[in-house]
């Protein structure tokens, strides 16, 4: 059994041990677990890509802490999004889970994904941020829902496995999906990726006007 993760370090250390750790929701029958393949590390208000860039409001205040609980959000008004919140007490640092591999209970997440939309592939089950909330079955409703690590958090039963499993040079890099203005292009290469890996999304660049993520 791997040690638990200090989520108490910033977005930019704890995005890269995330990848091939394994994040579960849900116990008995209805329990998904995805194996992490691409995440974002945000840096609050020192990020210019952050919600939380022009400080603490209503929608951002999970993410100024504690650690260890997720941060969800509608993009756009359409998707839920999560991110795992990580740093000091008001830093408001947190990483987005963008992509997964569905390694138990698929069957719970096709039922999920069908009903919420189409999914064609298996590939495609948590393939993207929003894809990821929809087979885990979070929503806004789970904004500030707490992550165990040795063991599965009361109420949604989260739990985290075998965070820095995978090799630095196995392990890309580069801008942030989607994320234009300043806190987008090479100068924010805080995109983190398994190298290779089939379940990662394809990368595109933020489009003028676009929200922060």
């Amino acid at each position: 059994m791997t040690a638990a993760l200090d989520l108490t370090r910033p977005a930019t250390e704890i995005a890269p041990l995330l990848l091939g750790a394994v994040l579960t929701c849900g116990q008995g029958q209805e329990a998904v677990s995805v194996r992490l393949t691409e995440v974002e590390a945000y840096m609050g208000t020192a990020d210019p890509g952050s919600h939380a860039y022009r400080g603490r409001s209503a929608r951002t205040v999970t993410m100024f802490g504690p650690a260890g609980h997720l941060y969800v959000y509608r993009h756009l008004g359409l998707h839920h999004c999560m991110n795992l919140v990580c740093s000091s007490d008001g830093e408001a640092s947190a990483v987005l889970l963008r992509a997964g591999e569905v390694v138990t209970g698929a069957a719970t997440a096709w039922r999920r994904r069908q009903a919420a939309g189409v999914c064609r592939t298996e590939r495609d089950l948590a393939r993207g941020p929003a894809r990821l909330t929809v087979a885990l079955d979070l929503t806004r409703a789970d904004d500030g829902v707490a992550v165990g690590q040795s063991a599965p958090a009361p109420g949604r039963g989260l739990l985290l496995t075998g965070p820095g499993q995978v090799r630095s040079e196995e392990i890309s890099t580069g801008p942030r999906v989607g994320v234009s203005g300043p806190g987008g292009g090479e100068q924010f290469p805080w995109r983190y990726w398994i190298t290779g890996d089939s379940y990662v999304t394809a990368y595109r660049p933020g489009q003028a006007g676009q929200r922060r993520r």
